[in-house]
């Protein structure tokens, strides 16, 4: 790096600047502790005050009065300004209080203030072998000549059959100590960073969605360029590598079998005499994996929702300004309507000649009149099929209401599934909609789009199954009768 590009981080960026700061160890260590150690996000300010004011109680009568003399809120306050910018705080959506998340930032520096201490144990051969084969997934997955690939498998099939040959010898060859710690300290060390780059993703997420605001708030072009710049960002987190990366590593830790068989490994670490001092949080590091993979996951569903109603509301602001104009421009008209001779003018710029030939208008042409013959009238052939008028079906929303108030009963709320199961349906599809559109009185449908029902019914000996957002019913006793 450049000495420019130095001074500028200095400067600039959050990581430096806390580990500058004077308060530097109270902000790693309380952070460090509330939000990585314990894999927290999003906590309330009255939660992350009363927390705070404990260890700074603590602090204070070990070192002395005057240690740390603001209070806890202050901290808090003076950590998430935008001039250091170690925390984020929010007002989440229904929610009057404020909300404290970790910034990137801080989980760098304290990796970077982790390795400062002299390490008994430096592991390299782990690294090594990682190295290898990271080399050979780059070179063989990229190859596309089919003899070399089968060289290459051919080798590895050599090695496991030569590993299987020794087995049934009995002769097994065990990782000594030296080479399970090696390898311990290497899957310690990149969980712990991997836990860290999940908060990286969604801070860059956020970065995206500023952008975009920012942009939308001075667009002067037309909407439908503006739309096509939005959806173009929108698609290239998706597109982009850190997004393709995150989706994959997203899937293959949401499969049932990989899940699975992490628990049983982490499960068999535990045991390994060698490993004598473990650290307890690694052993459901893959579930610490999948909290943090959800949130970034949710982030980005509730940043969709919100970009999309900022997009609405300056839809409605662009309306509103034209509703606005023509209603002074009605106004003015209703004021000079009683004038006999209003004082109303307006000068045009005159851009052309308007030239009128005689041989342009078209000649007379005449209408051609249809003649109706009303005097013989026959009747017709009534014998036709009116079945197909009959056919349709007729859903009773005011007897589906009846069945939900019934399945109630003196209970607040009850799911869409639940009535089902007490009410099987008997016009498919159509009465399932009709459940899902009740409007009547006494009656709150709410849809919990997080969550997902299957709704299975028989219709001609044939089975059908709906999978529909989780609906529940609740009762609304200020409309009931």
């Amino acid at each position: 790096m450049h000495y420019d590009e130095l001074v500028h981080l200095r400067d600039q960026h959050p990581a430096w600047a806390l580990l500058r700061s004077n308060n530097a160890a109270l902000v790693l260590s309380f952070l460090g502790r509330v939000f990585v150690d314990d894999n927290s996000s999003d906590l309330p300010a009255t939660a992350l005050i009363a927390l705070l004011d404990e260890e700074l109680f603590a602090l204070n009568q070990r070192l002395g009065e005057g240690s740390f003399p603001k209070s806890a809120s202050a901290y808090l306050d003076d950590w998430a300004s935008p001039i250091h910018g170690w925390l984020r705080k929010y007002y989440p959506a229904g929610s009057d209080e404020a909300h404290f998340d970790l910034a990137p930032a801080v989980e760098k520096a304290l990796l970077w203030v982790h390795d400062l201490p002299a390490r008994e144990f430096i592991g390299t051969e782990s690294r090594l072998n990682t190295i290898f084969e990271l080399l050979r997934q780059m070179v063989y997955g990229a190859e596309d000549d089919p003899e070399l690939r089968l060289v290459e498998l051919r080798r590895r099939r050599g090695e496991i059959d030569e590993e299987i040959a020794r087995a049934d010898r009995g002769e097994i060859t065990v990782l000594d100590a030296v080479g399970q710690r090696d390898r311990y300290q290497q899957f310690a060390r990149t969980a712990r960073e991997l836990l860290a780059d999940f908060r990286e993703v969604e801070d860059n997420f956020r970065k995206l969605d500023r952008t975009l605001r920012e942009q939308i708030a001075g667009w002067t072009g037309s909407k439908g360029a503006l739309l096509d710049e939005v959806l173009g960002s929108r698609n290239g987190i998706a597109e982009s590598d850190q997004g393709r990366s995150f989706q994959a590593f997203y899937d293959f830790l949401l499969s049932y079998q990989k899940q699975a068989e992490l628990t049983d490994l982490l499960e068999r670490l535990r045991h390994i005499e060698e490993l004598e001092h473990q650290d307890g949080r690694l052993s459901r590091v893959h579930f610490d994996w999948i909290d943090a993979s959800e949130r970034t996951q949710g982030t980005v569903r509730q940043l969709s929702d919100q970009l999309r109603r900022f997009l609405d509301d300056q839809v409605w602001m662009e309306n509103r300004r034209v509703f606005d104009l023509l209603r002074a421009i009605e106004a003015k008209a209703l004021g000079v309507r009683t004038q006999v001779n209003p004082a109303v003018a307006m000068e045009l710029d005159d851009t052309g000649l308007s030239i009128s030939l005689p041989m342009e208008r078209p000649l007379y042409q005449r209408i051609q009149r249809a003649l109706l013959e009303s005097e013989s009238l026959e009747q017709g052939d009534s014998d036709f099929d009116s079945s197909a008028m009959l056919s349709q079906l007729f859903v009773d929303r005011d007897l589906l209401a009846q069945r939900v108030l019934s399945s109630l009963g003196r209970h607040d709320q009850i799911s869409l599934s639940e009535v089902i199961t007490s009410e099987p349906l008997e016009q498919g599809l159509a009465e399932l909609v009709g459940y899902m559109s009740l409007n009547q009185p006494g009656i709150t449908v709410i849809f919990d789009d997080d969550r997902h029902d299957h709704i299975v019914w028989n219709t001609d000996d044939v089975e059908r199954v709906a999978d529909l957002p989780w609906v529940n019913f609740n009762r609304d006793r200020s409309e009931l009768p």
